[in-house]
């Protein structure tokens, strides 16, 4: 591809990513006023589906020739800080596998990495078992960041105590939850590498889990990190983002992975009460971040603001 070909390439979707912005009034609440005045802000960084891309994709790559890498996300997300301290990074899972660097390095770069720019909290993905539990066992010492699985039971594995259901924070006085859903590993991973590690339904297990965040831990904002998918049309009965969202409650935000959607803004579902959940999910490869910026005002009243940035 030639440079003056890759440059209207990028200006494409730059251009793209500036339109992907949706204003979304949560907990039914009437969207307020662009102009209304904002107690407190919260904003959410997110990937998903990494897959050990360290550096940009080449220039020679068929639909995002230069785009993404550790480097130009660190400093994206070291701008959004500045202006805003009250910012969580989160990942999605499938942080191993897709270059030599987790080939030869078996995740080290990645979770170290990940622990320079700042990540949070993050959740498994099924490549991430690609080393086995041993394997990611073994990197663990490099992440500065937990992670979380509520539907993963790690009993008699080595990973028991060190994956939590959840993990709370708070800024700015605002209690938040993030708890993890991965997707079923039979049939993605063979039994060898995730040895006992059990499956539990990811509804059932998401309302146990969010009923103790939202009842016990009084959290003010409830997010999911979620490995599941988003949308299986072929098999509709496949719990996805989407079903989750419909069968539960009390979820502000579903950060997506596992199916690689790339979606221009955030999806608004309907939860099993009618209130909104945002659904968000930035394809793969570190290409693009997701940010959703929540607005907490005096009065309870809480809205979302949500666009995807390339990197």
């Amino acid at each position: 591809m030639t440079t003056d070909l890759a440059m209207q390439t990028r200006r494409k979707f730059i251009k793209n990513a500036a339109a992907t912005t949706a204003f979304i009034g949560l907990g039914g609440l009437t969207l307020p006023s662009f102009t209304t005045p904002k107690d407190k802000r919260i904003t959410i960084l997110h990937t998903n589906d990494v897959h050990s891309q360290i550096e940009p994709l080449p220039n020679n790559h068929y639909k995002y020739p230069g785009l993404g890498g550790f480097a130009r996300r660190a400093t994206q997300i070291d701008a959004i800080r500045k202006e805003n301290a009250n910012t969580l990074l989160l990942d999605a899972g499938d942080i191993f596998q897709g270059t030599p660097y987790f080939n030869y390095f078996g995740g080290e770069l990645e979770f170290k990495l990940m622990s320079m720019l700042g990540y949070d909290l993050a959740t498994l993905g099924n490549h991430d078992f690609d080393n086995g539990i041993g394997g990611f066992y073994k990197q663990l010492p490099n992440a500065n960041f937990d992670f979380v699985s509520a539907n993963y039971d790690f009993t008699n594995t080595i990973l028991e105590g060190k994956v939590k259901p959840y993990k709370t924070f708070i800024k700015d006085g605002i209690k938040i939850g993030v708890f993890g859903l991965g997707v079923e590993l039979e049939g993605l991973v063979t039994k060898t590498l995730y040895k006992e590690t059990k499956y539990l339904d990811p509804i059932e297990i998401t309302k146990d889990t969010v009923k103790q965040l939202k009842e016990v831990e009084k959290c003010d904002l409830i997010i999911c990190l979620s490995h599941l998918g988003y949308n299986y049309r072929k098999h509709p009965d496949k719990v996805s983002d989407l079903i989750l969202a419909r069968n539960t409650k009390d979820i502000d935000l579903i950060i997506g992975g596992h199916s690689h959607t790339l979606l221009k803004k955030p999806t608004i579902e309907k939860n099993s009460i009618g209130e909104n959940v945002l659904i968000n999910q930035c394809g793969k490869s570190g290409v693009y971040m997701g940010q959703i910026d929540f607005y907490f005002s005096a009065d309870g009243s809480k809205i979302a603001n949500g666009k995807s940035i390339i990197v």
